[in-house]
């Protein structure tokens, strides 16, 4: 017998919806669009054919609709991992959990998430405006060891490597089959996660930082032989996360910065679009 899950720990609003998202399970795709920036959800849903569904609470906009027969939410998720603990622990209790008994469900609901968001390459030969898969999550953060879930492999020897002896890095892969519907026209590679913007991403402006040669570290690394390609702040936890609670999970990034050329894409917006079609047209 199940026990019911008490309201101090599932919050819920007067409505019956999930506290942050502000949403009930029948308004959730089993496609989900992860998105960081509130204004990108409709660039995302404006290419739907039809929109049935328009939530939003603070930072947390969804919109749910279908392109043809096949059904996608979009969600606003806001910057960082803390935000992607958030957004993450409520699509599993919108999957998992009946929110009328607060018990959790016997049967598995299968979400399908894909973080479309924007990113730094971390290698000289990533050009600017380039769209790029991740095939892995490389956690620069502390979320995941909150969590008992094992990473997909050790990268602890990073944590010298990379100058950050206050971390202990993680990776996870990503999912498989939402790999394989993205073709060539993509880059493949590993994408690191980092916990803010500036100090974590190596940004020295007026104060200064720990690790001066991140940015060149990260470069420098290799993982079983293979490059960290970029990064940006959420792709690791959604990653892991999603394999604790049985999603399948995926990012796809637009590259508008490159940190070893010094150089920021002038048409930053126009390259986001263009990965909002891509990967619409790969889920499609």
């Amino acid at each position: 017998m199940n026990t019911k899950i008490p309201s101090s720990e599932l919050i819920l609003n007067a409505d019956g919806s999930v506290y942050h998202l502000n949403i009930l399970p029948e308004d959730l795709a089993d496609t989900v669009l992860l998105v960081g920036d509130p204004e990108r959800v409709p660039e995302v849903s404006k290419y739907f054919d039809k929109i049935e569904i328009k939530k939003q609470k603070r930072e947390f906009i969804t919109h749910t609709g279908y392109i043809g027969s096949k059904r996608f939410s979009v969600i606003s998720t806001g910057i960082g991992t803390d935000n992607i603990d958030i957004v993450l622990n409520e699509l599993d209790i919108l999957s998992h959990v009946n929110m009328s008994t607060r018990e959790i469900k016997s049967e598995k609901r299968d979400l399908n998430l894909v973080r479309i968001g924007t990113s730094g390459a971390l290698q000289a030969d990533i050009e600017v405006d380039s769209i790029l898969v991740s095939t892995h999550g490389l956690g620069l953060d502390h979320l995941i060891w909150y969590y008992d879930v094992e990473p997909d492999f050790d990268v602890s020897y990073l944590q010298k490597d990379l100058g950050l002896d206050f971390l202990k890095p993680y990776l996870f892969n990503a999912s498989q089959s939402l790999l394989s519907k993205f073709d060539e026209r993509s880059i493949k590679g590993i994408t690191a996660t980092c916990s803010g913007f500036y100090g974590p991403q190596g940004r020295m402006l007026r104060a200064g930082i720990k690790s001066l040669d991140l940015v060149q570290n990260l470069s420098n690394a290799r993982i079983n032989g293979l490059r960290v390609t970029n990064f940006e702040m959420e792709t690791a936890a959604i990653l892991g996360l999603s394999k604790l609670f049985g999603f399948q999970a995926i990012a796809v990034n637009a590259i508008v910065a490159n940190r070893i050329n010094h150089n920021f894409s002038t048409k930053a917006h126009q390259t986001i679009d263009q990965t909002i079609k891509y990967t619409l047209e790969a889920l499609s």
